[in-house]
């Protein structure tokens, strides 16, 4: 993801001013992305933030990193976007305390399709009524380690709050559970071979259902919307965004001047 999102950024005319990695270490970051040297070399230090006055630093880290990163780019004044998954309640709060201080804008998928996903979810509930059940199913590779994708659970929590808040939702169902309840909604995860990320909401109802999919087919969507993300956040008040924010503006042009982590 860090090469993918230094080779976009450096395709829309923006400076990389900083690389942090856990790999890769001396190396110059355009090199590995595929565009050249760019005199940025990859270092594992985190406080090499502090020092590159990056106006946003783009985080696709890990749950157990993502609070020194949130941390670190408050103590840099640098805006965060962070497309990390599996976080847990200290990395929440990292990001919630961080945005006090600085913008962030945190997403579990930085695809522009889940966000129109998720939109046509709850405008197909609110359409719908409570008369049709909800379920929502994922795909991922065979070395994705947690289960169910940040973007299930938030496709489950958007269709929640479409219905009024009034389902639980549940991960698994074995032996004999009994009927399903009208208030639930069942979010179960397949991992197996390469696949990148699919993601489908069932909605059914008596006599007829509607499946709405989003399937990833290239991550460098992923990173394509994070840098959008960043260039939309530069300059933007402390709190909390979303990317359902960013796509309320209309797309940067690629003459925008920014520098990134």
């Amino acid at each position: 993801m860090g090469r993918a999102v230094v080779r976009i950024a450096t395709e829309r005319g923006l400076e990389v001013v900083c690389a942090i990695g856990a790999t890769d270490e001396g190396k110059d970051v355009g090199d590995l992305a595929g565009v050249g040297a760019i005199g940025r070399l990859v270092t594992s230090d985190l406080q090499a933030l502090v020092t590159a006055n990056a106006v946003v630093a783009i985080d696709f880290s890990t749950h157990d990193i993502l609070p020194e990163v949130a941390r670190t780019c408050a103590s840099a004044k640098t805006a965060l976007v962070s497309g990390t998954t599996g976080l847990d309640a200290e990395g929440l709060l990292a990001l919630q305390e961080a945005s006090e201080l600085v913008p962030v804008l945190w997403e579990p998928n930085m695809s522009v399709g889940v966000q129109v996903l998720a939109a046509l979810v709850k405008r197909a509930i609110e359409l719908l009524g409570l008369g049709f059940d909800v379920e929502v199913s994922e795909t991922h590779h065979r070395l994705k380690v947690d289960a169910p994708s940040g973007t299930a659970k938030r496709l489950a929590e958007v269709a929640k709050a479409a219905r009024g808040d009034r389902d639980t939702l549940i991960t698994g169902r074995d032996g004999r559970p009994g009927r399903r309840s009208d208030r639930e909604i069942g979010v179960f995860a397949t991992r197996g071979g390469d696949v990148i990320g699919d993601h489908t909401v069932h909605l059914l109802g008596s006599g007829e259902r509607i499946e709405l999919t989003h399937r990833a087919t290239n991550r460098d969507l992923f990173a394509a919307g994070a840098v959008r993300a960043a260039q939309w956040i530069a300059g933007k008040s402390p709190g909390r965004y979303t990317l359902a924010d960013v796509l309320r503006d209309p797309p940067p042009s690629n003459d925008d001047e920014l520098t990134l982590e």
